[in-house]
């Protein structure tokens, strides 16, 4: 299944080209450090939706506090995650763009009012292994088959998952080729765990690939390739070496 140049890659970056390094597809937007790792802005303001809430279950809320747990030592960081796209950018440019925020927009995995209805999620970074963790609730919002998830809610998670990975380790990107191979369905109200990595860095071409599986580990439900290309204004950081 190929994915060519999703819609949410290019509005934001219409919003922030001039100004910030984007994120991937899901419109997480960092800012470039000194080192090459990215650096996830937070908003101090708006609600941060990748925090628990009373319509996660206890598999989603046992992910978050796991993987919580392991970034006492920084090896993992939540990435957090808010309704609008500007609530991502820094704060420079939150400031800027001001005038822009709407309450008829919101981000795509974020569109519902009701908690518990749609995606529910949490993701974590692991930028010395150049990975990322995704950790999401499938709502009943998302029904495809009776009783099973949406074929096109799991494109979205891969592509956020493997966009997170790339935006996060490489800078600012877009959405070139996703390519999936569905194995099992995903009942609706499961919790499903999707791994990230990054692979290659050709030039402007970076290769991320990742897998999809039931929350115990005892189910693939999908695996995909992704190919993200590099803006042109961007300079080609090469990935953090993974630690020995």
């Amino acid at each position: 299944m190929h994915l060519v140049l999703g819609s949410c890659s290019r509005m934001v970056t219409r919003l922030a080209c001039q100004a910030v390094t984007r994120c991937g597809p899901q419109a997480l937007v960092c800012q470039r450090t000194s080192s090459n790792t990215a650096h996830l802005s937070e908003s101090k303001e708006s609600k941060d939706y990748s925090l628990p809430n009373s319509s996660w279950s206890p598999d989603l809320i046992a992910q978050y506090k796991k993987y919580t747990e392991l970034s006492k030592d920084r090896t993992w960081k939540r990435v957090p995650s808010y309704r609008d796209v500007l609530d991502h950018m820094p704060e420079r440019v939150r400031l800027e763009h001001t005038q822009k925020k709407s309450t008829e927009r919101r981000m795509f995995l974020r569109n519902l009012d009701e908690e518990g209805k749609g995606f529910e999620y949490v993701m974590f970074l692991n930028p010395s292994e150049n990975k990322i963790i995704s950790v999401f609730q499938l709502g009943p919002y998302l029904e495809g088959p009776p009783g099973f998830a949406h074929g096109g809610s799991i494109a979205t998670i891969l592509d956020t998952t493997l966009g997170g990975c790339a935006m996060s380790l490489m800078g600012r990107v877009m959405t070139a080729n996703l390519n999936i191979n569905y194995k099992n369905p995903v009942p609706l109200g499961s919790v499903i765990r999707t791994e990230g990595k990054l692979d290659k860095v050709e030039g402007r071409k970076v290769l991320v690939s990742g897998q999809m599986w039931s929350v115990d580990g005892g189910t693939l439900h999908a695996e995909a390739t992704a190919l993200f290309i590099q803006l042109a204004s961007q300079a080609s950081p090469q990935p953090p070496e993974r630690s020995k």
